[in-house]
């Protein structure tokens, strides 16, 4: 493809999407669709209410492509929308940090991919520009010449830009679908199934409890035990959430791919039914971390998430395009970080432990709460409020959390390896994250009330990549200070007292 994209010229998006932006907007618009319908039976023109608001919604959706124009200059990337509302979207292009290319199945039916340019603010959603849609080579070749500058001086005319070379870091076998059922994304999955198909039927004025096999399947499960409803119930939503879990693992992670560009970028594309490539400046990314959740951790599985700006991870580190490798093995999630760093000493290396008093901070804690809940179902109990079998549940709660107490305190570590400050914490989901001191941009240093009285301090990197912060959670106060001091040393001095 010829790079036409840096003249300045107004462009119009692919005419292709006179077909995906009226669709789109019609799926959105359903309830409103169906609630013509009700409010037009009435009247006795119920067909025709539809049939105006839905020509009205493709008008709409047609519409975007009049009113939508975007342009590449060799300083800004420009796009123009809106018909009532004009707006003007400007990003520089020095300030641009990532660019995604997504196609979902209609995209691709279509040959279209939707491109979205981000600047590494985070805090904001509607951050950087957003092009849907474009020809799918026209999509790729403007994410190249985005990302892939040159550098600043005078062109050389015998010079001849060679395309750049990829290295493959690694891909995700078809055997890593074992790992699937131990994400848990599947819950949230079944959860929104189970209230749209309850909403379903309480409008349509449905007694599923009426059907004959789940009649007497309902029947069977009424006269059982109350153990046995309870592990009947259990069994149910296991298997239910490892199936969706594996199902969501298959289609997010289909040909996973992650390489180096040696222009500087890594390069990540995956996905089964809605396909998804994102481009990463490696002289943006901070560092990594690994991500090992507790049913992932107890079958030796780890994810690799990378520590870098203009990614939204507040909205998921799979769905902010964070992810450098997803739920696999964690001597390979170890490899791909270390790949990635440039240095595998941060993810090995051996971590300074946090000392009794933050041990007893997560038994104190744990245990302490689990008691009041016991003592609070017993007198309930005693009140006539809850039934037996509850308190007696309730015992099973102190011993959870000082299991849960004993695997956070065994979390805490922490190290300044070279240039690296390395932090580990967490049991629900344990994260080693190893951030380069030069994203450091400041300290933050918290104290409770508890914590002042122990002698402990939580010390708090702060960063404008990832989270934002990487926290050193209840250290010993002087320990704190002087991590702060290995890491950068002086940031700190002008606000210590001798």
């Amino acid at each position: 493809m010829t790079a036409t994209h840096g003249t300045e010229e107004w462009r119009r998006l692919s005419t292709r999407m006179l077909v995906i932006h009226p669709i789109q907007e019609l799926l959105r618009a359903w309830p409103v669709l169906i609630g013509l319908v009700f409010a037009g039976t009435a009247g006795g023109h119920g067909s025709w209410w539809s049939l105006a608001g839905a020509a009205f919604v493709v008008g709409a959706g047609m519409l975007r492509w009049f009113t939508t124009t975007y342009r590449v200059t060799p300083e800004q990337v420009q796009v123009r929308k809106g018909f009532v509302r004009r707006q003007v979207l400007t990003v520089p292009r020095d300030r641009i940090r990532t660019v995604d290319v997504t196609a979902n199945a209609l995209h691709r039916s279509l040959g279209l991919a939707k491109i979205e340019v981000g600047t590494g603010r985070t805090d904001r959603k509607d951050d950087g520009v957003k092009l849907d849609a474009l020809h799918a080579v026209e999509a790729a070749g403007l994410r190249d010449e985005l990302l892939h500058r040159p550098a600043a001086g005078p062109p050389q005319a015998a010079e001849v830009s060679a395309p750049p070379r990829q290295t493959l870091l690694a891909r995700v076998p078809t055997g890593w679908v074992r790992y699937g059922p131990f994400t848990l994304t599947g819950l949230v999955t079944v959860g929104v199934i189970a209230g749209v198909a309850g909403r379903a039927a309480n409008e349509a004025h449905l007694d599923p409890g009426r059907l004959g096999p789940l009649s007497t399947l309902l029947d069977r499960w009424e006269r059982a035990p109350v153990t046995a409803e309870i592990a009947m119930l259990v069994a149910a939503l296991v298997v239910a959430v490892a199936v969706a879990s594996t199902i969501g693992y298959v289609l997010a992670f289909y040909r996973f791919r992650l390489s180096r560009n040696s222009a500087g970028t890594l390069h990540i594309t995956r996905g089964l039914i809605t396909t998804r490539a994102i481009t990463i400046e490696e002289r943006r990314l901070r560092g990594v971390e690994l991500s090992e959740p507790l049913l992932l951790r107890a079958v030796r599985g780890a994810r690799c998430i990378a520590i870098t700006t203009g990614l939204r991870v507040g909205r998921g580190a799979e769905r902010g395009g964070s992810l450098l490798l997803p739920p696999g093995p964690r001597k390979e999630a170890q490899r791909v970080a270390a790949e990635v760093l440039g240095d595998a000493a941060p993810l090995t290396c051996p971590l300074s432990p946090h000392g009794p008093r933050a041990t007893w901070r997560r038994f104190s804690r744990a245990v302490g709460v689990a008691a009041l809940i016991v003592a609070a179902s017993l007198a309930l109990w005693a009140l006539g409020v809850l039934p037996p079998w509850a308190w007696q549940l309730s015992l099973a709660l102190p011993p959870a959390a000082a299991l849960l107490a004993f695997d956070r305190a065994y979390a805490l570590g922490h190290a300044v390896r070279g240039a690296t400050l390395v932090s580990r914490r967490g049991s629900l989901v344990r994260r080693r994250s190893a951030l380069s001191c030069d994203g450091i941009i400041g300290w933050n240093l918290r104290r409770s009330f508890f914590q002042r009285r122990a002698g402990l301090a939580t010390l708090v990197a702060t960063t404008a990549a990832g989270r934002q912060r990487v926290e050193v959670q209840d250290v010993e106060l002087g320990e704190a200070l002087r991590t702060a001091e290995a890491a950068l040393p002086g940031l700190l001095t002008p606000f210590l007292q001798r």
